[in-house]
């Protein structure tokens, strides 16, 4: 494929410039060392682009910045988990500090992004929860008046959902009432669980839709995964490779289709020549040496928040507001996701807080209606418990556990016996919700950190109100005692729509297929290209648009039309 890459390529450009380019001595010296496709991040994004260019027969080279993880070291191999997790595990990139972690400036925000940066990404540290979008989300603009539509739709994408399903292997239950017919999964989904039955007969109760949730855990051997054995919580790394990350999916098989990854290697900006053109990235690698990789065609995977950082630091003569940032809308339109965490507790003994982080999830509300106060709607998803540590220093901290003479009989009481709900609230698109550059704050190789300015909206506070309330209601209805509510400003899990799909070059930056409309061999692939964030956890529709934009790529490349 790589001459129909140059065949594309130079389509935009004149005959002149190119007679000029092919004769220039720098060109000469240089060609051995261009690569066909590179992409910058090898996270859930990354890693599908990847390994599927690898697969066409592309020489592909990717840089990460942060490195390989042993799962030996993942903190569910300790009895202390739950106090790794507070710091080199934490949540919170700020927390971490890590070498491969920047600084992210959350002065004026609601909400602090979470990130993870290694060979599998935030997949290495995610719930693993599998929802995909529903057929409004693309269609928000025409159904309700607000934001924009998509130029893609849910049935676009799902030939390429089905396909990660089968690739990772995702557990689930087909029949799901909430999403039009077509749905099967590989795997069987996992066990309900006490608080699964509890929450299941109470929205039977209620009249509520729901469904056991659909999750990148196996619960059989699949592919040489080990099936999940209940080790502990999922979200920090799974030692047993059930959950799905691309470190131990996509990864090894791009691996030996040839791809070269290089780890440790933090990307400074993206270069371009005087035809607009991007013709490879400045990087430091790990012993923090400056360095230039060349390349045919750039792909930029680096989640919401890093990937604007990256295209507004990637200043130049033809782009002095940044890289493909014609529009002006490179970083804003940032979506977080808020969050509404509602608990409670039973008097029956639970199963605690082992396995998959979720057993079912209710779209009960997830449409608009009329008769409610705000627009869209979220997604409950029910989860399972709460560790031995985290319970005991959130209920001395709420007041709910005495020290004293009662300490040890409360402690019993609410160890395992606790249940929770989240609502998933769909965040809109606001211009002023925004990650620009900060003045000040740089992170270990001098680049400037990312600043995010971020107020959740009116409409997300609503539906915020709405979502505690309705909690409250089926939390009581499963036979809850005490419930409660709770606000985690690190819960930005979610980082969407700093550089969104479009078809108009004015009110967008990537177009239906993820590449540029300013820059013809820079494409996005991550969560900064969504139109709109919908009300579900967004990774599984992440990597069915990786999959379909390596998919056009792969398309027009074979008639030599991907730069036109």
């Amino acid at each position: 494929f790589r001459s129909p890459i140059r065949r594309s390529a130079r389509r935009m450009v004149s005959e002149e410039s190119e007679a000029s380019a092919m004769t220039a001595p720098e060109a000469e010296v240089r060609e051995p060392d261009i690569v066909d496709v590179l992409v910058i991040g090898a996270g859930p994004s990354g890693a599908v682009v990847t390994h599927t260019a690898a697969a066409a027969g592309l020489s592909v080279i990717c840089l990460e910045q942060g490195d390989w993880v042993n799962p030996s070291d993942f903190p569910a191999n300790f009895p202390e988990w739950e106090l790794l997790i507070q710091h080199n595990w934490a949540h919170d990139p700020n927390v971490r500090g890590l070498p491969s972690d920047y600084p992210v400036d959350v002065t004026d925000s609601d909400m602090w992004p979470v990130m993870f940066n290694a060979v599998g990404g935030s997949s290495i540290y995610y719930g693993a929860e599998w929802p995909r979008l529903m057929p409004s989300d693309f269609r928000v603009k025409t159904l309700d008046g607000v934001s924009d539509d998509w130029p893609i739709s849910y049935h676009d994408l799902k030939p390429y959902h089905d396909e990660v399903d089968q690739f990772i292997g995702v557990s689930g239950l087909e029949g799901d009432t909430s999403y039009p017919a077509g749905l099967d999964y590989p795997l069987p989904p996992h066990p309900l669980g006490k608080p699964g039955m509890r929450a299941a007969a109470a929205a039977n109760e209620l009249g509520w839709h729901w469904w056991p949730s659909d999750t990148s855990i196996a619960t059989v051997d699949y592919e040489g995964r080990g099936r999940c054995l209940n080790l502990g919580h999922c979200t920090p790394g799974c030692a047993q490779g059930a959950k799905a990350s691309t470190d131990i999916t996509y990864w090894p098989l791009a691996l030996r289709a040839g791809v070269e990854l290089r780890t440790r290697a933090r990307v400074r900006e993206i270069t371009v020549d005087n035809n607009g053109m991007a013709t490879g990235v400045v990087y430091y690698d790990a012993e923090g040496k400056e360095q230039f990789q060349a390349a045919e065609m750039v792909i930029v995977a680096c989640n919401g928040v890093g990937t604007p950082r990256l295209m507004l630091n990637s200043q130049s003569g033809k782009f002095p507001n940044g890289i493909a940032n014609s529009s002006g809308l490179v970083g804003k339109n940032l979506m977080f996701h808020p969050y509404a965490f509602t608990y409670g507790y039973v008097d029956e003994p639970l199963d605690g807080n082992h396995g998959p982080p979720l057993c079912l999830w209710s779209h009960e509300f997830y449409e608009t209606d009329k008769a409610r106060d705000f627009v869209r709607g979220y997604i409950f998803q029910f989860g399972r418990g709460m560790g031995s540590i985290v319970e005991a220093i959130s209920s001395t901290a709420a007041g709910r556990l005495p020290w004293g003479e009662d300490h040890h009989k409360v402690y019993r009481s609410l160890l395992n016996h606790r249940i929770y709900l989240a609502g998933i609230c769909e965040d809109l698109p606001e211009e002023h919700n925004r990650v620009t550059l900060d003045p000040m704050l740089k992170d270990s190789d001098g680049i400037p950190a990312p600043k995010i300015d971020y107020t959740v909206g009116e409409n997300s506070r609503k539906m915020l109100e709405h979502a505690h309330s309705r909690a409250e209601e089926i939390l009581k209805e499963a036979g809850a005692h005490t419930v409660f509510r709770e606000h985690v400003p690190n819960s930005g899990w979610h980082l969407l729509g700093t550089a969104r799909m479009g078809t108009d070059p004015e009110r967008s930056v990537v177009n239906e297929w993820g590449r540029c409309h300013d820059v013809k061999n820079l494409f996005i692939v991550d969560g900064s290209t969504w139109v709109t964030s919908g009300g579900v956890n967004p990774t599984s529709t992440i990597q069915a648009l990786a999959l379909y934009i390596a998919d056009a790529i792969k398309q027009r490349l074979a008639n030599a039309t991907l730069f036109e």
